[in-house]
């Protein structure tokens, strides 16, 4: 059965943490939760969370018609992300697999609609599969954007949120350590609860 919390996340979300607004693929790499008690919440776990997931962030139209196949893609992608941003925290380098996975997807999207040949009418021009095209859109932009983030001055602002089992990330602003209120209000607690019982 789901905790209250599991429920809440799955259906609106948790809050932002700092930096994903201007980097979607923070977003990406936050969109599967730890929760306290060894639960967890996959922003991406249906294909219909996921299509809801680009929509919000303007990288689909409403009715896409994402299938698993496309969700399995999404979900894919963020894990080669959140091993790029592990490393980068971690100051240690990057898996091979995880930099193939992101020029992959930057790459995959064609710049223009191919020419295709009908028997009856001869030549034409058109895109892939529209649902396809769109996913493969979506994958590019947030390789790119991630790309970018590792890149940017912005890295050095990268960090994991010290609020275990919080797995997200965030773009530090001054002293902050966790990605949401939540996650400071828990650790504050955690760390009065262990003074407590050192003083008892």
């Amino acid at each position: 059965m789901r905790s209250m919390e599991e429920s809440v996340i799955e259906e609106a979300g948790p809050p932002p943490a700092p930096g994903e607004a201007e980097h979607p693929a923070l977003a990406l790499a936050n969109s599967a939760l730890a929760l306290p008690g060894g639960h967890t919440a996959d922003l991406l776990g249906t294909p219909a969370q996921a299509e809801q997931w680009l929509v919000q962030r303007d990288l689909a139209p409403e009715g896409t018609g994402l299938a698993e196949v496309c969700a399995t893609q999404l979900r894919s992608l963020r894990e080669q992300v959140r091993s790029l941003l592990a490393s980068r925290v971690a100051d240690q380098p990057a898996l091979p697999a995880a930099l193939t996975a992101i020029n992959d997807a930057m790459t995959r999207v064609p710049t223009a609609s191919l020419l295709l040949w009908d028997e009856k009418t001869g030549p034409y021009r058109a895109t892939p599969h529209p649902t396809t095209a769109i996913v493969e859109h979506a994958l590019a932009t947030l390789a790119a954007d991630a790309a970018d983030l590792l890149t940017s001055p912005d890295a050095t602002r990268l960090a994991a949120c010290a609020s275990p089992p919080c797995n997200r990330f965030l773009a530090r602003h001054g002293r902050r350590q966790w990605c949401s209120t939540r996650c400071g209000d828990r650790a504050r607690a955690a760390r009065a609860y262990a003074r407590r019982n050192a003083t008892d």
